[in-house]
């Protein structure tokens, strides 16, 4: 059986400044160091599995620009397959972040090619993805493409992945095609109307993406960690106690440990392990795929 992850999603360069605060509509707060750098949920994600020992393949879109070049020869560089990266007309995406002195972010995305990739696009690479053993999906790019790209992987026999986020309304078809969806609380609550505050609200937010059709949920915690629902049964597995700079990309880096760890056979629990120790590693730096570390510097 393949172990090859293939992740979908949204590549970006961003533009980040480091405040004091956060500011409040209308505001403006005089930063601090302005770093620039790699970035967008499907490419942390796919550079977090390669750098966690997964065998990866990358299907973006990037602009004709040298933010496309750039993205380009940085994950040829990370040693993923970038046989999928297509060019767009528009121009590559851009996320501006500004990173407060508690390690909370504030994020605007322009899309820019990202929301160029069609479900023909996805289509022109259904062998690839059918060849696939793990499909993992965001919404970073237009919702048809993702459900296209999950009913694929879904026939295929794929153990489809897809993380909610950013946030938005999903059409009721795409459950019955996801095997594992991984949303933090305000995602789920959003998803199934069913607040997510504690351990029993999730498992009634949970329950509802079962009769959707989901077979596994992960209900990702922030600081205090994750609730893992597997075969009706619920399991929490908490975070390390570490001093957290930069929440950017922590979520991604967790949902590509978890790929990696199941690809070579890890059941959900011990993949949630490997990918809450990755995440608390890369919560410990600024910066997106910056942050995101090595499989060598995992400690379980």
């Amino acid at each position: 059986m393949s172990n090859k992850i293939m992740v979908i999603g949204s590549s970006n360069t961003d533009m980040t400044v480091i405040t004091d605060r956060l500011p409040v509509p209308g505001e403006t707060v005089l930063g601090g160091r302005f770093a620039m750098g790699p970035g967008g949920k499907g490419a942390n994600q796919a550079v977090a599995a390669q750098r966690l020992g997964g065998n990866v393949s990358f299907i973006c879109k990037v602009g004709n620009d040298i933010f496309g070049d750039n993205a380009i020869k940085h994950y040829l560089n990370e040693g993923m397959d970038t046989s999928g990266i297509m060019r767009s007309n528009q121009p590559s995406g851009v996320a501006l972040i500004s990173v407060d002195k508690k390690a909370e972010n504030c994020i605007v995305v322009a899309s820019g090619a990202n929301a160029d990739i069609t479900e023909a696009d996805i289509e022109a690479h259904r062998k690839e993805i059918e060849e696939a053993s793990i499909l993992l999906l965001q919404l970073e790019i237009p919702v048809e493409a993702v459900v296209r790209a999950a009913k694929i992987g879904h026939e295929a026999g794929n153990y489809v992945i897809l993380n909610p986020a950013p946030a938005c309304e999903l059409p009721e078809e795409i459950y019955q095609y996801i095997s594992l969806i991984i949303p933090n609380q305000t995602e789920i609550a959003l998803m199934t109307g069913v607040e997510a505050r504690d351990e029993e609200g999730a498992a009634n937010a949970v329950e509802v993406l079962r009769k959707k059709g989901v077979q596994d949920v992960i209900v990702t915690m922030g600081s205090k960690g994750s609730m893992v629902y597997h075969e009706g049964k619920a399991e929490f597995v908490p975070s390390k106690k570490v001093n957290a700079v930069d929440t950017t990309a922590a979520g991604d880096t967790y949902c590509g440990g978890l790929c990696v760890a199941l690809s070579e056979g890890k059941d959900i629990i011990e993949a949630a392990r490997f990918a809450t120790a990755a995440s608390a590693l890369t919560v410990q730096k600024q910066g997106a795929q910056e942050s995101i570390p090595y499989r060598k510097d995992i400690i379980l």
